[in-house]
């Protein structure tokens, strides 16, 4: 009889209609029933020995909270009998409903319970325990998941045991992942957390992935890909990592006309085995990155969301470095401008911050004007270095890529159609704060800010919260002059000042968005699991 082995997860929900995700332990035929009669079913397809199913439900009812069922070939798989937590519900946002956003990235599995946890209480723990005491209270509409889902380079004791068990750690990647079965690992462990299990089942996701998903870094550099591509392992592991995460992630992200019209996904499901058809998809992704597009839309009533994939799309030749190739950044200019005065909040979604604090803004300009050239061959190759070490491939090293987002942001937020508020969300750098442009010339009709909230559930050296703290000072600030002379780099297009923070912890952020109204909160995971409001601001007040 086939069982549920992961899952399941609400992903896509609108008015009328929902998709669910699950991993069956065999094939067999998946279904969602509702409590009010509603529901979908559909064939399990299978890739690398694994069995997963993307449940369409249709007939849902606008402005309803609706219990649902998981059977698998007439069984019933979820909830489990002796589950602790409410049914799992679906619930659909009526057209003048506010719009509340959950975000976050860097989320390390958490330990199996009643062990130590060297990194702090998780926040999507904290925040399942808060809804399922009380499941008619407020909650999110929708988890953006903003990046490193799960860490391929920086495994877990018990993950690391279970790879000494079929292969030599002695020989590269070592306790790292290898191939797609050692990701289905990384997402067991961290998807069947009892508490964020319950959460992803009953409230709806979107994610994009961020460099752990691979590895440290990915797609930093030329050069770096370079050196990747000549070890005998990195084929296998990125490879691996872009079909797991068009399984895990990728897939669930999209609305149901959208996989209608998607030809893999049509294929995948026709197929025995869809894994060589995965695997091509795969590879066509990673050695033709502007033939793929992982990016995609979301609109959430008159909330427009955009997630922009930062990593996979980047071109990488030092003298056209972009973070976004050509037909990435024309979907984002023509998404952002689509319909304008239908929408009145713009949230793009990217791992990677757009403003950070000055002096990393700067040294990461600095060290793009090196490893172009710009001070010669010697000073080239030192930036190289300096960038791997120093993780410096954020927006800011991107600088073409930094003031066309600029413009595009000023220009959707300009004029007597423009949104109330154009919010850049990100995470990566592990702390959270709030920040805010200014213009030198004529100033946006919207509210433009920048707002990062990382992580989820890791931590940061006190050196490094030392670092964040000084970058946003003067000191700093006339240090990034310095950086900006040598690399003989123009100033920014925009100047910014820090308006919240930095907060240091396992956090999420909410925005409740109502009319022309924005409300922002950042809440922390407290050594009790218990969920504590460190900020609250109105960012517009409609």
């Amino acid at each position: 009889m086939a069982g549920l082995r992961l899952g399941p997860l609400l992903r896509y929900a609108d008015g009328s209609s929902a998709t669910v995700w699950i991993e069956a332990s065999r094939p067999c035929a998946a279904e969602v029933r509702c409590a009010d009669g509603s529901g979908g079913t559909t064939r399990t397809f299978q890739v690398a020995g694994h069995h997963y199913a993307l449940i369409p439900v249709t007939g849902l009812t606008p402005g309803t909270a609706t219990p649902y069922e998981v059977f698998l070939d007439g069984a019933r798989a979820w909830p489990p009998a002796d589950s602790p937590f409410p049914p799992s519900a679906i619930r659909t946002p009526a057209g003048d409903d506010d719009v509340r956003v959950a975000f976050g990235s860097c989320r390390w599995a958490a330990p199996p319970a009643g062990e130590h946890d060297p990194v702090g209480p998780d926040a999507l723990d904290s925040l399942a325990a808060r809804i399922a005491a009380d499941p008619e209270g407020e909650r999110p509409d929708v988890l953006l998941l903003l990046g490193d889902q799960v860490y391929a380079d920086e495994t877990s004791d018990a993950t690391r045991r279970r790879i000494a068990g079929r292969r030599d750690l002695t020989e590269p990647p070592g306790s790292e992942v290898a191939d797609y079965e050692e990701y289905t690992w990384l997402y067991d462990e961290s998807w069947l957390d009892p508490e964020v299990r319950w959460l992803l089942s009953t409230v709806p996701s979107c994610m994009i992935f961020d460099d752990h998903d691979v590895i440290d870094d990915w797609n930093t550099s030329a050069s770096w890909v370079a050196d990747m591509r000549a070890t005998d392992w990195w084929r296998e592991r990125v490879l691996s990592g872009l079909m797991s995460y068009w399984v895990y992630q990728h897939l669930g992200n999209l609305s149901p006309a959208v996989l209608a019209a998607d030809p893999l996904y049509a294929a995948v499901r026709d197929t025995p085995d869809a894994t060589d058809l995965v695997r091509d998809f795969a590879c066509r992704a990673d050695t033709e990155p502007a033939g793929v597009r992982w990016s995609y839309r979301r609109d959430f009533g008159r909330v427009r969301v955009l997630m922009v994939d930062t990593r996979a799309a980047r071109v990488l030749t030092e003298d056209g470095r972009a973070m976004l190739d050509a037909g990435e950044a024309h979907w984002l200019r023509e998404q952002a401008l689509d319909t304008p005065g239908s929408y009145d909040h713009l949230l793009v979604g990217t791992s990677l911050p757009w403003l950070l604090p000055h002096l990393v803004h700067d040294a990461e300009g600095w060290n793009a004007a090196l490893c172009r050239g710009e001070r010669g061959a010697r000073w080239a190759r030192f930036g190289e270095k300096v960038r791997r070490a120093a993780d410096l491939e954020h927006w800011a090293a991107f600088p073409d890529s930094f003031a066309a987002l600029t413009l595009l942001l000023a220009e959707v937020g300009t004029g007597p159609q423009a949104p109330a508020s154009v919010l850049v969300l990100s995470g990566d750098v592990h702390h959270a704060y709030v920040a805010e442009p200014r213009w030198p010339g004529d100033v946006p009709d919207a509210r433009v800010l920048q707002l990062t909230c990382s992580p989820v559930h890791n931590s940061i050296p006190l050196s490094i919260r030392a670092g964040f703290r000084f970058g946003w000072s003067a000191l700093a600030r006339a240090l990034g002059r310095g950086f900006r002379r040598h690399g003989r780099s123009p100033r920014p297009p925009v100047g910014w000042r820090k308006t919240g923070g930095p907060w240091f912890g396992n956090q999420l952020m909410t925005l409740t968005l109502r009319g022309r109204s924005a409300r922002l909160r950042l809440h922390q995971a407290r050594a009790d699991g218990v969920l504590v409001l460190v900020e609250e601001s109105e960012l517009t007040s409609g």
